[in-house]
């Protein structure tokens, strides 16, 4: 009996562990796309909200969007005529990033939990080569940095790279929302979309043989939280003395990390699926101690 409690209770809090994270993540994408009812009309809520940065990715061109997404803002202003970076939009993702890490992947991204969704679709299940992993680096660094302040037009103005060209985000929250609702729109689709539309199947293909597919390969938001959680105020610890190396935390981690191993992992979601899973409880999620 004594047996049946103990292992009754740590499923209750694996269970429980999860059950909160999903809440928070559904709260999260409510209050990121609060007006739903512009998918009938196919406008674009331009209030006051639209001039924050959401911590995680959403799509400025969804139509339900409350907030801007900071990867969008940041290229938008450092493609600008004066070439500067948007200080808010770099400097909220850095305070972000400092306080919780990864952890806003983990609980509060939209598309973090879309890709999650999906994961759960029956589909064939893989594995990750780790050097895909890097791929977002190098997103992050032509087409998020670079290409918008140094391809600039006769007026001096630089595209958004990563939202014109790539990003699967946009074309699934708003390309193709606002293509539904406006049929003249439709008229202007060219080589461009097409190559957004090919690469938003290659990556709903990837999420679902892959979790979070998207988030270990091509987000560079993710990567830029992903490099400053080795110094998160929220952090993982690992008491390696006491490790049984069962593991366990190593086989459920959806971001194919060794938490025991890595604790600081710039993968690591903070989930805390591991955590939940340790028989002996080695694992800590938390914030810092002064």
């Amino acid at each position: 009996m004594f047996v049946w409690n103990v292992l009754d209770w740590g499923n209750y809090m694996k269970f429980s562990q999860e059950m909160k994270r999903k809440i928070i993540q559904i709260a999260a994408f409510g209050y990121s796309n609060t007006y739903l009812h512009n998918f009938a009309n196919g406008q674009l809520y331009k209030g006051q909200w639209k001039q924050f940065c959401n911590p995680g990715l959403n799509c400025y061109s969804c139509p339900a969007a409350r907030l801007s997404c900071p990867i969008g803002a940041m290229q938008a202003v450092s493609g600008s005529v004066n070439f500067n970076i948007s200080f808010y939009a770099m400097g909220f993702i850095l305070a972000a990033g400092v306080l919780f890490g990864r952890a806003i992947c983990g609980f509060v991204c939209p598309f973090g939990l879309i890709q999650e969704l999906l994961y759960k679709v029956p589909f064939p299940k893989r594995k990750l080569w780790k050097g895909f992993t890097y791929i977002k680096y190098i997103l992050l660094v032509l087409f998020v940095l670079i290409f918008p302040a140094a391809c600039t037009n006769e007026l001096g103005m630089g595209a958004p790279a990563f939202c014109e060209y790539i990003c699967p985000a946009g074309t699934l929250e708003g390309g193709i929302p606002l293509l539904a609702a406006h049929p003249e729109l439709r008229k202007t689709i060219g080589t461009l979309f097409s190559l957004k539309a090919c690469i938003l199947i290659a990556t709903l293909a990837g999420c679902l043989a892959v979790c979070r597919f998207f988030c270990k390969v091509m987000c560079p938001l993710g990567a830029i939280y992903g490099i400053l959680n080795k110094i998160s105020v929220y952090h993982m610890e690992a008491d390696k003395d006491n490790c049984i190396s069962c593991g366990k935390c190593r086989d459920i981690c959806p971001m194919d990390v060794n938490p025991v191993e890595n604790p600081g992992s710039a993968e690591c979601i903070r989930c805390g699926k591991c955590a939940a899973n340790c028989p002996e409880q080695v694992l800590f999620l938390r914030f810092r101690h002064r």
